[in-house]
């Protein structure tokens, strides 16, 4: 059994991550402050989980939380386009700060790796397609360059602490839980529950624009293959299918899943947004032994089960 600590461990991707490291037998503690996360979300795990409900930028319950931990999952972040326009400095101080003061607290209390959670915002607008780890970035958004200054300070304080790190760049990630209110990788949710609920699903610019999209078992099981003791060091790894699907085709899947022939509407494009996005996804292949194993069509049934059963009471407030 080992001891993990989770930041953001009550959020979306965090908890299916939870999930996952104690059905492998882990004890594990989560650092959330519960701006987005569920402390119900993790209730079904009972003394497996310890949750320090809390900011990442509290020094005190941040050591109190990795007191003890092997390895640190980095996941708690604003992960939002949106509101880093509206609110660069607040959202840099907990995305790259916050960053900072994890890998800081992780060598303080003794962990071996940390893993960050970055994002394929880091890319921007590139002209290549697909995306891959050792192209020139160009990110578009304060969120985007966060997750890249991220990403550095990651590896390069670990490199100076003695701590092994991996991160890895999130594509667009869906499945149970995620909130529907989200502006982050959003869609899903969205188009789901707008079906369920008869109405036509609402596109933000044209149907044309495709992202990578993956199902979020896949992701969590990508974060523990990075957490091996035999994964590589220093790497950045995209987390993605290798494979585009347009917004039109995207609503296709989501009417089949629920069992409708909804058609969808057109509506403005959101600020900050790419046209296209879809990774190369060899490095996490040979470096992780990743690749994306659940289908798509398969993820959105599961998902669209999860919001018909009225899980969508579960997701962040």
């Amino acid at each position: 059994m080992a001891r993990v600590a989770v930041t953001g461990g009550a959020g979306f991707i965090g908890h299916h991550l939870v999930a996952g490291l104690v059905a492998r037998g882990d004890a594990v503690t989560v650092i959330d402050d519960l701006s987005t996360g569920r402390a119900e979300r993790l209730a079904g795990h009972g003394d497996r989980v310890r949750l320090v409900p809390a900011s990442v930028l509290d020094a005190t319950a941040l050591d109190t939380a990795l007191e003890g931990a092997e390895v640190v999952f980095h996941l708690a972040a604003i992960a939002s386009v949106a509101q880093s326009l509206a609110e660069p400095e607040r959202v840099d101080a907990i995305n790259v700060g916050g960053t900072i003061r994890v890998v800081e607290a992780a060598a303080r209390t003794g962990a071996q790796r940390v893993i960050l959670a970055s994002s394929s915002a880091v890319y921007g607008t590139t002209a290549k397609l697909p995306c891959s780890e050792d192209q020139r970035v160009d990110p578009v958004s304060p969120y985007g360059a966060g997750k890249l200054a991220a990403e550095h300070y990651l590896h390069a304080l670990g490199r100076d602490r003695g701590l092994a790190t991996v991160a890895l760049r999130l594509f667009n990630v869906f499945g149970p839980g995620q909130d529907p209110a989200s502006e982050y990788a959003a869609v899903v949710p969205r188009f789901v529950t707008a079906v369920l609920a008869g109405m036509q699903p609402v596109i933000n610019g044209s149907g044309e624009i495709s992202r990578d999209y993956i199902p979020v078992q896949d992701v969590a099981r990508a974060f523990l293959l990075a957490a091996s003791p035999d994964a590589p060091s220093g790497i950045t790894c995209n987390v993605a299918t290798g494979r585009q699907t347009s917004l039109i085709d995207l609503v296709g899947l989501v009417a089949a899943a629920v069992g409708s022939e909804s058609v969808p509407v057109l509506g403005p494009a959101r600020p900050g947004d790419i046209q296209h996005s879809v990774a190369d996804v060899r490095l996490a292949r040979q470096a992780l032994g990743f690749a994306a194993a659940v289908p798509l069509d398969v993820a959105m049934r599961t998902t669209a089960a999860w919001f018909r059963a009225g899980g969508g009471a579960l997701a962040p407030r």
